[in-house]
């Protein structure tokens, strides 16, 4: 991942992330390869549906380190 794009403004986790989606402030996705299929592929699809790009990152615990947070994360948005 880019570390200088986390100086936009972000959400980790999968509620916040698909609202954001949802609701066109999402400028990037992140998605970690390990997480569940039934939460990673939707959000796949959502991120398509809506024209949001997805980076995958390795791990979950990989992809909420990379966001600066303790825990791990399937999926994260950068903001617009």
């Amino acid at each position: 991942m880019q570390t200088d794009l986390l100086n936009a403004p972000f959400f980790v986790g999968l509620k916040q992330s698909t609202d954001a989606i949802k609701n066109g402030k999402a400028a990037k996705a992140f998605v970690a390869n390990d997480a569940d299929d039934h939460v990673r592929l939707p959000f796949v699809a959502l991120c398509s549906e809506h024209g949001v790009p997805v980076e995958f990152c390795e791990t979950k615990a990989k992809l909420g380190k990379d966001f600066g947070i303790n825990v791990s994360a399937a999926c994260a948005v950068l903001l617009k």
